[in-house]
């Protein structure tokens, strides 16, 4: 069986045209794709990955018999094939908190590692404990203007950590 992802495609939005409705036209369009076996092999596999519900069953025989009333795209399958990822996208944001006492800590090791003389760094990483947490943000988005600013060093940075060769 081989993976074709220009049939699973075509699965997905077979399916998706005629979402949320009756599936056996869908069906009947699906089949005459590839062989049953290819066909089979790659809903199977989509099913996995949450993309649809294939409503497959193993029979008696060891072949597969389909109930298209439960074979329909799902959620998930509906956002994959948009180009923007759906809800999927817009759901599935991030946010990242970072206390402010890490954020400190951070930069006081860059600090320490630094050529500083020992008095200096002291000086600074007392200066640096002793901020506010607005002040502590506000630092930090200063230090975020000026990697920026430097423009192909911090790009270099950014594809060194990306493990992308410059």
């Amino acid at each position: 069986m081989k993976l074709d992802r220009d049939l699973q495609r075509s699965i997905l939005q077979a399916l998706a045209d005629v979402y949320p409705g009756p599936t056996k036209p869908a069906w009947q369009k699906i089949t005459r794709l590839a062989e049953e076996n290819v066909v089979v092999g790659n809903l199977l596999y989509m099913e996995e990955h949450g993309l649809v519900e294939s409503g497959l069953r193993r029979s008696a025989s060891g072949g597969y018999t389909i109930n298209t009333g439960s074979f329909k795209i799902t959620a998930r399958g509906l956002d994959f094939l948009q180009d923007d990822g759906g809800l999927s996208a817009i759901l599935g944001v991030v946010t990242i908190k970072i206390h402010d006492d890490t954020i400190k800590q951070l930069i006081e090791a860059k600090i320490l590692q630094s050529d500083l003389p020992a008095q200096e760094k002291k000086r600074w990483t007392d200066q640096l404990r002793s901020l506010p947490a607005e002040t502590t943000k506000h630092l930090v988005l200063k230090l975020l203007d000026k990697s920026l600013e430097s423009g192909p060093a911090a790009l270099a940075a950014i594809g060194s950590l990306l493990g992308i060769a410059s």
